[in-house]
């Protein structure tokens, strides 16, 4: 059944076994944060908060919404349930769903009159939002965070394209807010089109949506491409949408809680630091953000906030933005005459590696002769879209390896990949700023250099592959078989 809000989600989890309810109050200064880093990190149920220490009642937090589980065989299982979608797919069986979805014609939203959201609303000089229980994430960041699994709202003045997105927003005042507004991101493109006419930005921010609507957002979708259309592809069916009180836009219906009003990109306060998806808390003193000013703040009664603490995997910025972007370059990847069997970003790996698999037939396909040259080929499409930014290291490998499997991974990658032979080294790419090891001047230039690590068989063996020495592959099957039926018989549990 489709799950169209966040209520229903929270219920589909609970039958999983995948909600643990926390009654006893907790402090929003670093005690829940701390709570859902360990969630995330020991594969917990996810925490469903209903009283805080200090804080008013009438608004609940759930944490870790779409982190990984240590249930056996359900470790994406939030991400797929989110997806509606099996609930023991794998990362790379969810992954390949999405990217066959992208030609699939979308399917626009569809506007409704009224939503749960407005059962409470604030507007002009009554909005307040430390009203709502923003907690401090971790010790050392620069302020609280209210936006880490939301919805940005934003279009472009001539209305011709409506964007869609996740990113960081943490709370100024009562009346303002600030986040990273990059000018290479979309909402920084959206932004940008209302400063050069000289006009603040209209937001809606939707906070506890559908549990799908942040995979959307996390999607590296081409410019001008309305994420909400590529949503209603995915899902089969039109998301809905509600008119905004105080500006133009329409917002996900769904939504527990709804802040409205405009960004201001001439106006600036320090925003962060903030712990963040590699895995740590920067040491370099707050930035200058743009301010988001707020017209209206409306919520649902008993109003619910997913919040994300994000850090060392396994998180949501791995599991949500690691599986949209193998989608997408999985997609790009077949699109530009690449068979790659598999596109996937390991999650251990902190959105740093992504792996491409491919065929032993790979020459056939391709007519590409020498793996210095596929892999060459392979950086040039990646590295020229949106998808690519983010990710700075690809391994790829021949498909007999499954790139799900960290095991198997490391083992493969360490004696296939000759330490000088047959890579392909850019010089000079795009990159996210927030890549840990980046140098300063890399950082402000957000460009550094990248490479795709050639760990395919040497060209003289042609479509060999090295004989593994494991149960899978190096028995006959009958023999794997009959080892798999008599396991009991030895005495094995």
């Amino acid at each position: 059944m489709p799950l169209l809000d966040l209520r229903q989600y929270i219920e589909a989890l609970r039958n999983l076994g995948e909600i643990q309810e926390v009654a006893a109050p907790v402090s929003l200064d670093l005690e829940l944060g701390a709570i859902i880093r360990h969630c995330s990190e020991t594969g917990s149920p996810a925490p469903l908060f209903s009283a805080f220490s200090d804080h008013p009642s009438g608004f609940r937090i759930l944490g870790a919404p779409a982190a990984t589980s240590a249930q056996r065989g359900l470790a994406m299982v939030r991400v797929a349930t989110s997806l509606e979608l099996p609930p023991t797919s794998s990362g790379i069986e969810i992954a390949e769903a999405i990217a066959a979805s992208l030609d699939l014609p979308a399917i626009n939203p569809q506007i409704v009159d009224s939503a749960p959201c407005f059962e409470n609303i604030s507007t002009g000089d009554d909005v307040d939002l430390n009203r709502l229980p923003v907690p401090l994430l971790h010790d050392g960041d620069g302020g609280r965070y209210l936006n880490t699994f939301g919805c940005i709202v934003a279009r472009t003045p001539d209305g011709s394209w409506t964007n869609w997105s996740i990113a960081r927003i943490m709370v100024v005042d009562g009346k303002r807010m600030t986040g990273l507004v990059s000018p290479q991101q979309h909402i920084g493109m959206v932004a940008k089109a209302w400063a050069d006419l000289g006009k603040p930005m209209p937001f809606a921010l939707a906070l506890g949506v559908e549990p799908s609507i942040p995979f959307i957002c996390a999607m590296p979708l081409p410019a001008k491409v309305d994420e909400s259309g590529r949503l209603g592809a995915l899902m089969g069916r039109p998301i809905r949408t509600v008119r905004c009180r105080t500006v133009g836009l329409e917002a996900p219906a769904s939504a527990e809680i709804l802040i409205e009003g405009y960004l201001h990109l001439d106006e600036k306060t320090k925003e962060g630091p903030m712990g963040e998806y590699p895995g740590y808390i920067p040491t370099e003193p707050a930035q200058d953000g743009p301010v988001y000013h707020v017209s209206a703040i409306s919520h649902r009664n008993d109003a619910i906030l997913p919040v994300v603490a994000a850090g060392e995997p396994v998180e949501e910025n791995h599991t949500v933005w690691g599986t949209m972007i193998s989608a997408q370059i999985l997609h790009d990847l077949r699109a530009a005459g690449i068979p790659a069997t598999t596109a996937w970003i390991p999650q251990q790996s902190a959105m740093h590696w992504l792996v491409v698999t491919l065929p032993r037939d790979w020459r056939r396909r391709t007519g590409i002769d020498a793996a210095q040259a596929l892999c060459q080929r392979i950086g040039e499409v990646m590295f020229s879209t949106k998808a690519g930014v983010i990710v700075p290291k690809v391994i790829v490998l021949n498909d007999d390896i499954n790139p799900d499997d960290l095991k198997e991974l490391v083992w493969a990658f360490a004696t296939r990949c000759h330490p000088l032979l047959g890579h392909a080294v850019f010089r000079d790419e795009p990159e996210d700023p927030l890549v840990a090891y980046l140098r300063t001047n890399e950082k402000i230039a957000a460009s550094t250099g990248k490479v795709v690590y050639n760990c395919l068989p040497p060209d003289e063996w042609g479509e060999a592959l090295p004989v593994r020495a494991s149960f899978r592959h190096g028995y006959p099957a009958e023999i794997v078989d009959r080892v798999k039926r008599r396991w009991s018989e030895y005495g094995f549990m």
